[in-house]
């Protein structure tokens, strides 16, 4: 069966949704240790988060680029991430969605949240044919992600190393088997159509 093009897919709970995020260990350490992010953490900076952990991977080379050392997987409440989503705009434009350059610009400047669709990956990081969501938190939405949303933060560097361990050595079913189950999440009609497709 074929994926939809745009669809969001994570781990998720009636109550939460986990999203990735990938830190120097000066940040993610504490993050884990202490269930929120440390002082040094930037809140006036945008901070993007992925349900996706190929995507993920992907974008932190399985943990070993530099000031992505630190994979944290972080549980936050679904109505935190449900209002980022309808408070959001595409971080491009498309003139089918947006009346012209101008207005998407406009939208752009007064929103707190980004989407921006890229694609989907597979074990060997290859890019898939349909899209991955990443969503960008800034100002309001980067404060309440951080002082109202989490659930809980887990260093998961572990389990990516020990994937990509699996992959190097060809063994990609076993690999498979420790990947996160990610699911469609639902969104209903309320939601901006930009997110969906």
């Amino acid at each position: 069966m074929t994926e939809p093009r745009f669809q969001v897919r994570a781990r998720h709970t009636a109550d939460t949704i986990t999203v990735y995020q990938a830190y120097r260990p000066g940040i993610g350490g504490p993050a884990a240790r202490d269930g929120r992010f440390p002082a040094e953490w930037k809140r006036d900076r945008m901070t993007w988060i992925k349900p996706s952990f190929l995507w993920m991977m992907y974008r932190c080379g399985w943990g070993l680029k530099e000031g992505q050392e630190t994979v944290l997987a972080v549980e936050i409440r679904r109505e935190g991430f449900e209002w980022a989503l309808r408070h959001s705009c595409l971080s491009h434009y498309v003139p089918e969605l947006h009346e012209s350059q101008a207005a998407w610009q406009r939208e752009l400047r007064r929103s707190p949240a980004r989407v921006q669709w890229d694609p989907e990956r597979d074990l060997r990081l290859n890019p898939l044919p349909y899209r991955s969501l990443q969503l960008g938190l800034a100002g309001e939405a980067a404060a309440r992600y951080a002082d109202e949303w989490i659930v809980g933060i887990e260093d998961v560097t572990p389990l990516a190393r020990e994937v990509h361990g699996l992959v190097r050595a060809g063994e990609l079913e076993r690999a498979a088997e420790l990947l996160p189950e990610e699911r469609p999440y639902p969104l209903d009609d309320t939601m901006p159509a930009h997110l969906r497709g």
